[in-house]
């Protein structure tokens, strides 16, 4: 995909090559590569370092425990993964999280709606629908959360962010999200801590919407 402005930080990129981003995360930024050229190329560089530097660490005889472990895990009958392609404005990786269902929305409030893909003690992912027009509350962070646009677009104190735009928002920032007026903005967001909001109704409904 063309016209992407906003792509994935490389301390994030050699995590998820490295396989040591956590899953919500690693799901945005699956879903992210799918969707742009410049950070799939980005990340098959980073791959071929890491696999240069695999090859020149020296190696080491197995015990005869561990060598015949391996052997009975080859010897284990392989479970096919079901396929999922791209449906819609969803990418294979989140219609593989959806298990190849529609999402299932809940509302939560002035048209806006999630239906939570995710979520335990290392982290939630959601996808979230916000009517043309309509502004998220005010929030800070606790963590670090990412927001990719699978549809429409989005601004906020640090920009716009259009189809395939990732935002990386940390502890340092508080923003107001606003959904561009006319199609709804639908996003794919992973956070690890909950949401600061400033007003009362939000942290209220916090413990029910798990937000």
């Amino acid at each position: 995909m063309t016209g992407v402005r906003h792509h994935i930080p490389d301390p994030l990129l050699v995590a998820y090559v490295s396989g040591s981003l956590p899953q919500a995360y690693s799901l945005v930024v699956a879903t992210h590569l799918s969707m742009c050229d410049d950070c799939r190329a980005r990340a098959t560089a980073h791959e071929a370092v890491g696999g240069s530097i695999l090859e020149s660490c020296g190696t080491a005889d197995l015990s005869g425990g561990l060598r015949q472990r391996v052997f009975d895990m080859l010897d284990e009958p392989v479970i096919e993964t079901p396929r999922y392609e791209r449906s819609g404005i969803f990418p294979a990786p989140v219609m593989e999280a959806l298990g190849g269902l529609p999402p299932k929305w809940k509302s939560l409030g002035m048209g806006v709606r999630q239906s939570i893909l995710s979520h335990d003690e290392g982290g939630s992912v959601r996808l979230l629908y916000i009517p043309g027009g309509q502004a998220v509350p005010d929030h800070g962070h606790n963590g670090l959360e990412l927001t990719l646009v699978l549809q429409g677009a989005f601004r906020d104190e640090t920009g716009r962010f259009g189809v395939g735009d990732l935002e990386v928002a940390d502890d340092d920032l508080e923003h107001t999200p606003v959904a561009e007026d006319g199609v709804a903005c639908i996003c794919l967001a992973a956070t690890d801590a909950a949401l600061r909001f400033r007003s009362l109704v939000p942290r209220l409904l916090q413990p029910i919407f798990r937000i």
